[in-house]
């Protein structure tokens, strides 16, 4: 993995685990993203360094099975209470 890559993959977790935590069910945060995706504390709320995400994330397994888990969560979302931010929820 080039350096380019290695950085954007850590760029796309962070991203990913702050669209995660503006879910509007918290079932399919904690049932799916806080178990199955980044686990809770390991990137600090709305921290979108990529410098602080752990080696781990981002090995080709580990990150594609992150993505996965990132579209089924977003898939459940849209059809239980979608995502809030800001006061505002998705329609």
């Amino acid at each position: 993995m080039t350096g380019k890559e290695r950085r954007d993959r850590k760029k796309m977790v962070a991203c990913m685990e702050y669209i995660a935590r503006q879910l509007n069910d918290e079932e399919i945060l904690v049932g799916n993203w806080l178990s199955l995706g980044v686990a809770d504390g390991d990137i600090e709320y709305g921290n979108l360094d990529e410098d602080d995400i752990e080696e781990y994330y981002v090995q080709d397994e580990t990150f594609a099975e992150l993505m996965t888990t990132f579209l089924n969560c977003m898939e459940e979302a849209n059809e239980s209470g979608g995502l809030y931010c800001g006061g505002v929820v998705s329609k």
